[in-house]
């Protein structure tokens, strides 16, 4: 069987996503010649990724397929729509037939699509898409080679993180009914060499693999687990939560992991999902992850995964704050506004941010948060550089800046004393005619201190940030006016 070197080029689509963001550092440290594709190339080129090409690709836009697959010889395809039952299925559809038509005159000679384990009898929608996927790529002529898995473990992994949550965010816990259900957990570690093996072990025809880790538990028993290894006294009632509340609203309020995934997440946590997996361990022979060991990883490497990101920037500050029980995911509350002013007086009006327009909106709830933290006895530095810009390790009263993007960001760490970690953003976009400006704050909770914390504020925060967005619209455009 003919296999490919680390020379021939790899196309992660979907490289913005979980286990994109993941597979291409991973790919890209084995010395594979990686295309990172997806929507969010700014957020792609911003990972510094040392010789990847990162590429905008919609599933949707065919020419921008075309331009992802150039010159290439293996796509790793991990896109997954995540959207409501009524349009799932088509939306999953038309992107496997998008990809087949942009595929049609590539160099690509080998397809690995990321599918989900598949239950037996009836399943979620969610599933059923993941499935669709994968029969829609081999109604094609390239050897797709399908490899199904359950739940992943590692940070950021979206049914560990909800799991997590929900032990760290409740004192009491009663669980839902589809914690009986089974499945065989992977490392995350694991899942990424499966994917890189099968590069060189390319397939001559469509097959199908299960992935699945060493032990077929239930998500009750990856629950105590996770309980015992992280010390948490959690006591557990016997009776279940009907699995219906654990939708919607409810999900928002004990989990940081976004509502639209970890809805589409439990639809496929309510069956049973068993795997074979013998037939990938004879052509991959690889020792798996014991789960414990799995989840003490996971939990090690959340506050780098978090804070080594572009977001964060690694800042020095951000890693002494950070404590182990902070969710993964952050909760984000913000407004986005679009206004005729430049992007140059925008960025100007910002810069000035704690000058003397303060903070542009409800001067006296600013205040008072300040009076608050300096009761508590956190002895904050107040105003601002008397420079007219802004740089990266400036404080601005409670806040200190750690990225910045002339003309498009601005990125600052909230430094008072609250349960959680958290930023607060200023981006810019220029659509033509029309400029766009979005304020938005982003909060890592601490357990159910912090989320209870959030919620309080996240009143007061959609009133400011509508009142900030349009003083500093009205502002810009006076300069616009006035010709500075």
């Amino acid at each position: 069987m003919p296999t490919f070197s680390s020379e021939k080029r790899i196309v992660v689509l979907g490289a913005s996503g979980y286990i994109g963001q993941h597979l291409t550092a991973f790919l890209n440290q084995q010395g594979y010649a990686v295309t990172a594709a997806a929507r969010r190339r700014k957020w792609l080129v911003a990972q510094n990724w040392p010789g990847v090409r990162c590429c905008f690709a919609d599933v949707y836009h065919n020419a921008s397929l075309r331009d992802a697959f150039a010159d290439a010889d293996v796509l790793i395809y991990l896109v997954h729509a995540v959207s409501d039952d009524d349009d799932l299925l088509e939306k999953e559809r038309q992107a496997a037939q998008n990809t087949l038509l942009a595929l049609k005159d590539s160099t690509i000679k080998q397809i690995i699509y990321l599918g989900a384990m598949q239950p037996e009898g009836l399943s979620s929608t969610h599933l059923q898409a993941r499935k669709l996927t994968g029969e829609l790529f081999r109604m094609g002529d390239i050897p797709v080679t399908e490899v199904r898995t359950g739940i992943v473990i590692g940070p950021g992994s979206a049914a560990f993180e909800v799991m997590r949550d929900i032990i760290y965010n409740l004192p009491v816990l009663t669980l839902p009914a589809w914690v009986s259900k089974r499945s065989s957990p992977i490392a995350l570690h694991d899942l990424l060499h499966y994917l890189s093996a099968l590069i060189d072990h390319p397939a001559s025809e469509h097959r199908v693999f299960d992935i699945a880790g060493p032990e077929y538990v239930s998500y009750q028993q990856v629950i105590q687990r996770i309980i015992r290894i992280t010390g948490k006294r959690r006591a557990v009632l016997p009776f279940p939560l009907p699995s219906a509340l654990i939708s919607g609203l409810l999900i928002s309020l004990i989990t940081s992991v976004p509502t639209p995934l970890a809805k589409a997440l439990i639809q496929g946590l309510k069956q049973d999902l068993p795997a074979d997996s013998q037939a990938l361990q004879q052509l991959i022979p690889l020792t798996l992850t014991p789960l414990d060991d799995a989840i003490k990883q996971a939990l090690d490497q959340e506050a780098n995964c978090v804070l080594n990101s572009a977001e964060w920037r690694n800042d020095a500050d951000a890693h002494r704050r950070w404590r182990p029980d902070y969710a993964y995911y952050p909760k984000q509350a913000g407004f986005r506004l679009e206004t005729s002013a430049s992007i140059k007086a925008l960025w100007q009006v910002i810069q000035q941010l704690g000058g003397e327009e303060g903070f542009f909106y409800a001067q006296s709830l600013w205040r008072l948060r300040a009076r608050i933290d300096r009761v508590l006895g956190n002895k904050l530095k107040t105003g601002r550089p008397t420079s007219n810009t802004l740089k990266i390790g400036d404080t601005i009263d409670g806040w200190k800046v750690i990225d910045i993007i002339p003309g498009q960001s601005l990125s600052l760490l909230f430094t008072m004393k609250a349960p959680g970690l958290g930023r607060l953003t200023f981006t810019l976009q220029d659509h033509g005619e029309r400029r766009s400006l979005d304020i938005s704050a982003w909060w890592h909770p601490a357990g159910s201190r912090g989320l209870l914390y959030w919620f309080c504020m996240m009143p007061a925060h959609l009133f400011i940030f509508r009142g900030m967005a349009k003083r500093i619209a009205s502002l810009a455009r006076q300069k616009d006016r006035c010709g500075r």
